[in-house]
C-alpha cells in the first residue's frame, strides 16, 4: 500500500491525470509498475508494437526520431534526432495507448536512475470501462495533452521551414 500512495502522489502531479479524484488516482496507482533506467538505456523503441503509457517519476528522457522514415534516399543511414526532452511528471506513449499503432519515436534515458511508472494499456482501458467518469476525464486529458504536443510540433515544423533551424 505505501507503494500505491507514492504512485498516487506522482500521478496527481501529471497533466493526464488532472482532476481525477483521490479514489480514481488510487485505482490507477494499483495498476502501475515502476522501472529504473540508466543513462543511454532505451525505454521504448520506435516502430515497436507496445502500447503502455509511461510517466516519468524522476530523471530525464530524450524522445528520438529516425529521419530515414521520410528520407529521399531509401536505405541510407541516419542518426536519430532528439525532438524533445521530458522530465518528472511528463508522460509518453499516449499515441500508441490511443490507437494501438507502432511507436512513433524511441525514448532513451539521459540520466542515471531515471524512474518511470508503466501503466499497461489493457488494465487502464478496463478501469476506463469499469469507471466511465475516470475514463471520460482521462480521455479528455489525453486529448488535451496530445493537442499541446501537436501544436508544439507544428511550431517546430514552421520554424524549420521558415528559418531552417529547429528549437528544442
Amino acid at each position: 500500500m505505501p507503494e500505491i500512495l507514492s504512485y498516487v502522489n506522482i500521478l496527481k502531479q501529471t497533466d493526464i491525470f488532472y482532476k481525477l479524484t483521490p479514489t480514481q488516482l488510487e485505482l490507477v496507482g494499483q495498476i502501475c509498475q515502476e522501472k529504473t533506467f540508466q543513462t543511454g538505456e532505451i525505454i521504448v523503441h520506435e516502430g515497436s508494437n507496445t502500447d503502455d503509457l509511461y510517466i516519468i517519476v524522476s530523471g530525464e528522457v530524450d524522445v528520438l526520431v529516425n529521419p530515414a522514415l521520410v528520407s529521399d534516399h531509401p536505405g541510407a543511414e541516419y542518426a536519430s534526432i532528439s525532438i524533445a526532452t521530458l522530465r518528472r511528471g511528463q508522460s509518453f506513449g499516449e499515441i500508441s495507448l490511443v490507437d494501438r499503432g507502432i511507436r512513433t519515436a524511441t525514448v532513451r534515458a539521459i540520466q542515471n536512475k531515471t524512474r518511470v511508472l508503466i501503466i499497461p494499456r489493457e488494465k487502464l482501458m478496463l478501469l476506463c470501462d469499469t469507471y466511465p467518469q475516470l475514463g471520460y476525464r482521462l480521455m479528455q486529458n489525453l486529448a488535451t495533452d496530445l493537442a499541446l504536443k501537436m501544436r508544439s510540433t507544428d511550431l517546430r515544423i514552421r520554424a524549420e521551414v521558415l528559418y531552417g533551424k529547429t528549437q528544442k
